[in-house]
């Protein structure tokens, strides 16, 4: 049987390179602050904290900020996906089994069906399930009530959420990439918990190629760590974090292979562009979604890549970064 849902504990619960509780989130400081203001004022007044939408790209830390949430609110935290709940019994299901303010948090929340959609409407609004049981004429409707709980739900692609879904959310916060100074504090308080030795400077290398991302930010800071132990080295300096990524092959602006394949593949073998996604992804060998949602957003952030109506286009700037002439322009260094 599929596993639909997975429940943890309540405060003080997981564990990892995972903060737990507001003051431990690094980054992200006005989408703290309202989520903070927001769980103070539903504590205040004794109620569940309201509904709450996380946009943004993957890897930010919207699951982990779900879990900050029930810690702060003293409750439990339940956890699935909108591809993994089904049927609208998939969903009654877990509502049903809610406790009191218990926070669900749905990922992927874009890929919930619509026959889902509708169940979860009155839930949101009116903690309430409204069931058709039987078939025919001697069909009934039946409403059950809900406890009250706080939905909070994450997605990387917001312009697909319908326009009733989204208004039901009454707090929305969007997660936007990190800067190179957030990272290096996320990166130098994941090397405590891991005790690993690294200077500061070793910590600004990683966070320069870790594309604004949190979760690539404490990957590459594994790779290095393991680098490090193969080859002897007690700590992480700038030569040593320098030397493991280069054998990583995770570049200066943190673009690995498949980033690079996806710019020459449009300025090599298209000419620059435009070409449309499809197409790329088939080039390359990768699906469209990957594409959109993982490489795009970074190359898009980092100006190495347009997108316009007839397709994608590389730009001067990923003609420089691959040490090719731009089309009319002569040679620049990036920098």
């Amino acid at each position: 049987m599929k596993q639909k849902v997975q429940v943890t504990a309540g405060p003080g619960s997981g564990g990892g390179l995972r903060p737990r509780w507001l003051k431990e989130y690094l980054g992200q400081e006005r989408v703290k602050a309202a989520i903070g203001l927001c769980i103070e004022a539903a504590r205040r007044r004794g109620e569940v904290l309201d509904h709450v939408l996380l946009y943004g790209p993957p890897g930010l830390g919207k699951t982990t900020l779900a879990g900050v949430i029930a810690n702060e609110l003293g409750v439990g935290l339940r956890v699935t996906s909108g591809p993994a709940i089904e049927r609208p019994g998939d969903l009654a299901a877990i509502l049903t089994n809610l406790a009191p303010g218990e926070v669900l948090f749905i990922d992927e929340l874009h890929r919930l069906s619509r026959a889902v959609e509708e169940v979860l409407y009155p839930a949101m609004e009116d903690f309430a399930l409204n069931l058709v049981i039987g078939k025919g004429p001697g069909a009934r409707s039946l409403r059950l009530e809900l406890p009250p709980f706080t939905l909070v739900g994450a997605t990387t692609r917001p312009g697909r959420l319908t326009s009733p879904l989204r208004d039901r959310f009454g707090i929305s916060c969007h997660l936007d990439f990190y800067r190179e100074e957030e990272l290096v504090e996320i990166i130098l308080r994941s090397a405590r918990i891991l005790e690993v030795e690294v200077t500061v400077e070793g910590a600004q290398e990683i966070a320069r190629r870790s594309r604004g991302t949190p979760r690539v930010a404490n990957r590459l800071l594994k790779r290095v760590r393991d680098y490090a132990q193969v080859r002897g080295q007690p700590r992480i300096d700038p030569a040593l974090a320098r030397e493991a990524l280069d054998f990583l092959e995770v570049d200066e602006l943190g673009l690995e292979n498949t980033d690079r394949r996806l710019l020459e593949m449009v300025i090599i073998k298209f000419g620059g562009g435009p070409v449309g996604l499809e197409t790329l992804a088939a080039s390359i060998g990768e699906d469209t979604v990957t594409l959109e949602d993982v490489v795009e957003p970074y190359l898009l952030q980092r100006g190495l890549l347009s997108r316009t109506p007839r397709g994608r286009v590389a730009t001067p700037a990923a003609y420089r970064h691959l040490g090719l002439v731009p089309p009319g322009g002569r040679q620049e260094a990036l920098w």
